[in-house]
């Protein structure tokens, strides 16, 4: 009996805890899961504690009838939320692993905020792979020295005459087109870009170069999801 109320309890506190937010839980609302909730756990419950008091009356077919019906109950639950399910999976998953890259849909690219609290993204610049981070303060697409090299840019061959403004100050660079850049599932095709001067930058820049030939952008949560047209 004492563990009836507890359950009650915990429903009621989802119950009153929902109605001060405007959310839903696995798609109910509030007061819907605390019922699904409640009867769910009392019914488990009680079955429970009938196996437990009879185990000694009841055939071995009857608790693997019970066993089974327990297990079909799972899995339907699980099927009916699937989407919510690996919502969460994924929620979780963002919080074990800072920074991975999660699966985009199609003419997408999604990246999950960094533990230095930016978002990075593996793009693929002329051919070879450049770690960027989103940076709307820079008015181009920045590469590092480092990474223009491995572009095969001969950094003696530019002239740094741009000043380039960056969520992080100004720096001076060269400047340069990319003849593609993808980032995810998202393509572009001549990206104005810029190249800094070798120790100016520890990392490139995805700038508004880019940016700017996007659908659009936006942050979901702790999810940097870009759009391409």
């Amino acid at each position: 009996m004492k563990f009836v109320f507890v359950i009650l309890a915990v429903a009621a506190a989802f119950a009153i805890g929902g109605t001060m937010i405007d959310t839903k839980i696995f798609g109910l609302s509030p007061g819907a899961f605390a019922a699904v909730l409640a009867f769910s756990l009392i019914a488990v419950a009680n079955i429970g504690w009938y196996v437990s008091e009879h185990r000694g009356r009841l055939s071995t077919t009857l608790l693997q009838a019970v066993a089974w019906v327990v297990i079909f109950g799972v899995v339907i639950t699980g099927y009916a939320f699937r989407q919510e399910f690996a919502g969460i999976s994924s929620q979780v998953m963002d919080e074990l692993v800072p920074g991975r890259t999660p699966k985009a849909g199609p003419g997408e690219a999604i990246a999950v905020r960094r533990s230095d609290g930016h978002f990075g993204f593996d793009a693929i610049a002329n051919g070879t792979k450049v770690t960027m981070m989103f940076d709307t303060g820079a008015s181009s697409v920045v590469l590092t020295a480092q990474d223009a090299q491995r572009m095969g840019v001969d950094l003696s061959s530019l002239d740094y005459t741009v000043r380039v403004s960056t969520a992080n100050g100004t720096a001076m660079a060269a400047p340069y087109y990319l003849d593609a850049l993808t980032i995810g599932n998202i393509t572009v095709r001549r990206v104005r870009a810029l190249v800094a001067r070798p120790g100016a930058l520890s990392e490139s820049l995805l700038g508004q170069s880019f940016l700017e030939k996007l659908a659009g952008y936006n942050v979901e949560k702790n999810r940097l999801v870009l759009r391409g047209i």
